[in-house]
């Protein structure tokens, strides 16, 4: 039979907004335990006592804080490069039966330029497309029959080398990019693989971006 203790502790862990906010000591624990006490109720299939949420809340804390700091330093500690590349332009355009072969023509195009940069990322309905603005006029004709939805330009792409156990902790990404929102910067976009991890940003944001994640690995 799973305890309220257990029972809270599977209920926070899994939720890294609370987590965070819990073992940092700003969020109110009575309110907390109000609006867990369905799903602890769920989880111990009975009715539980908001007194005794409250208790297993305030034991699990320090636990939290722990468990919390020990994941995060340490992938955040095994960081790799910070890279930046700037002068980008993104494009998204409606998905489409030629939208491949567009992308083809143009990745055929740049195949001999190591310098340029350029991402496709296909989603269900549409794909976005960044690349060195120098290179635009190759997206510009050859998807000139494709349906453009959005063009932005004067990006900057800062790109961090993640290591291979990142996607074990969960809320690591999240971290990442609260220290960038806190510092009121926008991102325009999120391109990840296995093992990178970049978010675009307007160029003119992209020095303070760059200093907050150099802050961010150093800490």
């Amino acid at each position: 039979m799973i305890t309220i203790p257990q029972a809270v502790e599977m209920v926070v862990k899994v939720k890294p907004f609370i987590a965070e906010a819990l073992s940092d000591g700003l969020i109110n624990i009575s309110a907390l335990a109000r609006k867990i006490k369905p799903d602890i109720d769920r989880i111990i299939s009975k009715e539980s006592k908001h007194g005794a949420i409250v208790m297993a809340l305030n034991r699990l804390n320090p636990q939290i804080d722990v468990s919390i700091n020990r994941g995060i330093d340490k992938m955040i500690s095994m960081l790799g490069d910070i890279i930046v590349r700037s002068d980008l332009t993104d494009y998204t355009f409606n998905n489409s039966k030629t939208l491949v072969k567009c992308h083809m023509r143009v990745f055929e195009a740049i195949a001999d330029h190591s310098d340029i940069f350029y991402t496709l990322v296909r989603g269900v309905h549409e794909s976005t497309l960044v690349i060195s603005s120098y290179y635009s006029n190759l997206v510009e004709e050859h998807f000139k029959d494709e349906e453009l939805q959005r063009k932005t330009e004067n990006l900057s792409a800062i790109t961090i080398k993640l290591h291979e156990k990142n996607s074990q902790v969960p809320g690591f990404y999240y971290y990442i990019l609260k220290s960038v929102a806190w510092e009121g910067i926008n991102i325009t976009e999120v391109i990840s693989t296995t093992n990178e991890f970049t978010i675009l940003v307007n160029d003119d944001d992209v020095e303070r971006a760059f200093a907050e994640l150099k802050r961010l690995r150093k800490r």
